[in-house]
């Protein structure tokens, strides 16, 4: 006992000594201490008296719809439009109907972005509410970024579970290719497992024949013809001659300060639940272009970024890199011109909408010259809907009916289009001068302008440079094709490209000799908006792709492709030949190529020459030439058919791991 008694007092007396060598010894010391119980006391009171956490936070990560249920199911409402749009031409129709009908049948309806809109509400639709889907199917018969998530969420629903939807359908689709309106297709099989009814067969646009327009009006048409046989809807005695009610205001306020005004910088776009998406938009930096061929009527690129100024964009072969346009000079001056705008181009605009059913996809406030310039595109074609509609805000009663005589049905149309290519600007030119006036438009609305005219969409470019060779200059292969209006007296007119007359006068600016000059002598603000792309820079942003190599690198491969379709062969090819190079299996493969002749426009020509020397025998390129002089014409598919009944390829085939 004496013993455990004097190791416990031997005990105190080290811990004493301890604790008298730790204490402060100077003011630093004391101060240093002070500090460090300071640190320790606001650790531990930590989200209790500072850093509470934000009760609404979660909200951030929430869809709009999805704290109002009753809100998102079209509380309202009778028709409710769902469009699924990669370029905006399925948004536009689902606008344009939601205006239409309305005025025709006195029905309240909506357009709706599906990726705004939460799946499971559309199982609470009434009977009494009719949906309509426009979808567009993209790439490998993808549906758009923005209806991701809503196919996956029908394929997963159970049977029966839509019994109550009354629905129709309208998809827009290429059949140039394998997976024609392969989404529509779907969705509409999807609705009718759940128990969907169906009010009228499914309309179909095809982009090949150059009538997405008129398929959609004559469908449009159809559909109103159920409304009013067959479920009862009284049309109004205006028709479609009623004057449209306006969805938008748009209000000049000069009291904004400039330096809150949207320039022009695009919206950000999302990425709507698509797996792997990357949607950062930034400014990226042309590394190098180069002339592949130029001819009479076309010329093509091939262009070269950096990514150096935007370490968190990656891409993999196979990708798209999505190129933000910018509209040329003359048509943003002459559309301002006849609208009666020019001298307040200037001046700060709000945008809203009238329903706040409605999203504004116009970033606001913003100015005029740069609602024209960045945010509609002002040098498409205008539609005969479009054109109809206009009639409604012309100066005078003789420009009202040259518009209306112009669009009365889709033959006249289609060869006034031909003989025009009328943009909106052209279009209001054309009416006055018709009318022998010169005045201008400035009783139309603005706000019928951000209606009807399109937003300013990027255009997807294949990637044609492998992410293993060039991991930070992924490069794209561009076509600026000149073609020349249908029955034209003059010539020298042409259709040019948005994007890619663009990137023309971009490359041209960095090149001081070598690159021909776009046809049309347009120009472009090329410093972009407040000048930020200054130097040779262009907005853009990387769009992952299904379209991608086999896992296994000695996997075998079919590539069939005419002109720019190359572009993401050429990344395939070089991606294998580096691999080989460094002792990979590599499968073999086979190349079916086509253009018009070997010594105008086989792009890539050397550079596949070489890869198929370095492949030892591995890559096997067949040519098609359409436009020999003094041999018969031969295209891809006449290729296709002899290589792939050949034994050996039909064996290649089978083994093929591309869809």
């Amino acid at each position: 006992m004496e013993s455990k008694l004097l190791q416990h007092e031997t005990l105190h007396v080290d811990a004493l000594r301890l604790l008298s060598q730790l204490a402060p010894s100077t003011f630093i010391d004391a101060l240093a201490l002070a500090a460090i119980g300071f640190a320790f006391s606001a650790y531990l009171l930590r989200g209790y008296a500072w850093e509470k956490p934000d009760p609404h936070q979660h909200l951030w990560f929430e869809r709009p719809q999805a704290a109002d249920v009753e809100g998102s199911s079209g509380k309202g409402k009778d028709i409710i439009i769902f469009w699924g749009s990669q370029s905006g031409t399925a948004e536009g129709f689902a606008n344009r109907l939601a205006q239409e009908l309305p005025r025709r049948f006195h029905l309240e309806a909506m357009a709706v972005d599906l990726s705004d809109y939460d799946p499971d509400t559309i199982a609470l639709l009434p009977r009494t509410k009719i949906a309509i889907f426009i979808l567009a199917t993209y790439g490998e018969g993808d549906p758009s970024d923005n209806a991701c998530s809503f196919c996956d969420w029908l394929a997963q629903i159970k049977e029966n579970a839509l019994s109550s939807l009354r629905y129709a359908a309208f998809g827009l689709g290429n059949s140039d290719y394998q997976h024609y309106n392969r989404v529509v297709d779907r969705v509409t099989a999807g609705l009718e497992r759940c128990g969907a009814e169906s009010l009228t067969p499914v309309g179909k646009a095809d982009a090949s024949r150059g009538t997405t327009e008129e398929d959609f009006l004559s469908w449009k048409e159809s559909l109103c013809d159920i409304f009013r046989e067959r479920l009862g809807f009284a049309e109004s005695s205006g028709g479609l001659e009623a004057r449209r009610e306006l969805a938008f205001k748009v209000l000049e306020d000069v009291s904004l300060d400039l330096s809150d005004l949207q320039a022009g910088h695009p919206a950000h776009v999302l990425d709507s639940g698509r797996s792997g998406s990357s949607f950062q938009i930034k400014p990226l930096k042309i590394k190098r272009s180069r002339e592949l061929f130029t001819s009479s009527s076309r010329n093509c690129l091939h262009i070269e970024f950096d990514l150096t100024s935007a370490p968190e964009l990656t891409y993999k072969t196979g990708d798209h890199l999505a190129i933000w346009p910018i509209n040329p000079n003359q048509e943003v001056d002459h559309l301002l011109t006849i609208l009666g705008l020019s001298e307040k181009r200037a001046t700060p605009i709000l945008i809203s909408a009238l329903d706040p059913a409605i999203k504004v996809k116009i970033p606001s406030p913003t100015s005029i010259d740069a609602l024209f310039r960045y945010y509609l595109e002002v040098g498409a074609p205008v539609s005969r809907d479009t054109v109809h509609g206009l009639a409604s805000f012309a100066p005078s009663p003789a420009a009202k009916k040259f518009l209306l005589s112009i669009s009365r049905d889709r033959d006249t149309f289609a060869d006034f289009l031909s003989r025009t290519h009328a943009t909106v600007g052209r279009l209001l030119e054309m009416a006055s001068k018709a009318a022998g006036e010169s005045s201008t438009w400035q009783g139309l609305p603005l706000s019928y302008l951000v209606e009807v005219l399109p937003r300013t969409q990027p255009r997807y470019y294949s990637i044609s440079s492998s992410s293993i060779t060039s991991p930070r200059a992924p490069s794209i292969t561009v076509l600026v094709a000149n073609t020349e209006l249908a029955g034209s007296n003059t010539p020298a007119v042409s259709i040019p490209g948005l994007t890619t007359s663009y990137l023309l006068s971009l490359s041209n600016s960095l090149c001081s000799t070598g690159m021909p000059r776009n046809r049309e002598k347009l120009t472009y603000a090329l410093a972009g908006p407040s000048e930020t792309l200054e130097g040779g820079l262009v907005q853009a942003h990387v769009r992952r792709s299904k379209f991608k190599l086999p896992a296994l690198s000695s996997c075998p491969l079919i590539m069939v492709a005419a002109g720019t379709g190359l572009a993401p062969f050429r990344a395939f090819i070089i991606e294998r030949a580096r691999l080989r190079s460094i002792g990979k299996p590599v499968g073999k493969m086979l190349l079916i190529f086509g253009c018009r002749r070997p010594d105008e426009d086989y792009i890539y020509r050397e550079e596949l020459e070489q890869a198929a020397q370095s492949l030892e025998g591995r890559l096997r390129i067949v040519s098609a030439f359409s436009r020999m002089d003094g041999t018969p014409k031969i295209y891809v598919q006449d290729r296709e058919k002899v290589n792939l009944q050949r034994p050996k390829v039909a064996e290649l085939e089978a083994k093929t791991d591309i869809d």
